[in-house]
C-alpha cells in the first residue's frame, strides 16, 4: 500500500483542530504568572527521557501522556490525588501537541479548568523562563516518609 492509498478518517491536524476548538491555551506570559499559586499545578505530560534531558518548569508534576487519564479519574486504580477539583491545571509537554491533545481529552472527561501551555516547554525554556531539573524519586518523598527510613 503507497502512501497515497493510505488515508485515515482523522489525520493529527483534524485532532489537534478538533481538541483546541473545546480547550483553551495559556501564554508562557500568563503562565509563568501563575507559578507558586497554590490553586494552580502544572503539569508535565513528556517523557520521562525529555524531562532528563531537558528539565522542567520548578514545582510542575510529571504525569505520563499515556497515564494522564487513569491518574486523572478518581474511580481508576491507578488515580492520583493531586487531581481534584477547584485547582487550574496547566498541561504542557515540548510543542503544544500532545498538551492539547490531552486538555481535549481531559475536557471529555469533564475537568473544569485544564489548560495548555502555548508553545509548550520549547518556547518556553527559549524566552528564558524558569526550569529546574526532574526531581528525583528519594526528593520527592514525603519529609515524613523519609524521616521513618533514618
Amino acid at each position: 500500500m503507497t502512501q497515497a492509498a493510505f488515508r485515515l478518517k482523522k489525520n493529527v491536524k483534524t485532532l489537534l483542530d478538533e481538541a483546541a476548538a473545546k480547550t483553551q491555551g495559556i501564554s508562557p506570559d500568563a503562565a509563568q504568572a501563575k507559578l507558586g499559586d497554590p490553586n494552580t499545578l502544572f503539569v508535565d505530560i513528556r517523557d520521562v527521557r525529555e524531562l532528563e534531558r531537558d528539565g522542567m518548569i520548578p514545582g510542575a508534576f510529571h504525569a505520563p501522556r499515556g497515564m494522564l487519564e487513569f491518574w486523572v479519574d478518581p474511580e481508576s486504580k491507578y488515580y492520583k490525588p493531586v487531581f481534584v477539583p477547584g485547582k487550574t491545571y496547566i498541561l504542557y509537554c515540548a510543542a503544544d501537541w500532545r498538551a492539547t491533545l490531552a486538555a481535549g481529552a481531559l475536557a471529555e472527561m469533564g475537568m473544569e479548568q485544564v489548560l495548555h501551555l502555548e508553545g509548550g516547554f520549547e518556547q518556553w525554556k527559549k524566552a528564558g523562563r524558569p526550569v529546574g531539573a526532574r526531581p528525583h524519586k528519594e526528593a520527592r518523598e514525603a519529609p515524613a516518609a523519609s524521616a521513618a527510613k533514618t
